[in-house]
């Protein structure tokens, strides 16, 4: 995939129909990354972008376990549990 930062010169890409919605076939050199896109209107160009957020609650603890490495001193520390005594409210 070429560097996102790079202009590219336009290329032609086939329109068709997906059930009721209008699809692009996107040319391997504009591939974007993951399988979910956001998109909307300027003027009348449509702008297409890659989502770099996690689909569901599930994938964001996935990728938050991969930021945040848990070893030993990420535990919770041992609590001792001392027995309540009783007390005289009145």
């Amino acid at each position: 995939m070429p560097a996102q930062s790079m202009p590219s010169r336009p290329k032609e890409a086939k329109l068709f129909r997906n059930n009721r919605s209008q699809a692009v076939r996107i040319p391997v050199e504009f591939e974007l990354p993951g399988n979910r896109v956001l998109i909307h209107r300027e003027g009348s160009k449509l702008i297409i972008e890659p989502v770099t957020r996690p689909a569901n609650i599930v994938e964001l603890l996935a990728d938050w376990r991969k930021e945040i490495p848990i070893g030993p001193e990420d535990q919770f520390p041992t609590i001792e549990d001392i027995p309540s005594q009783p007390e005289d409210l009145f």
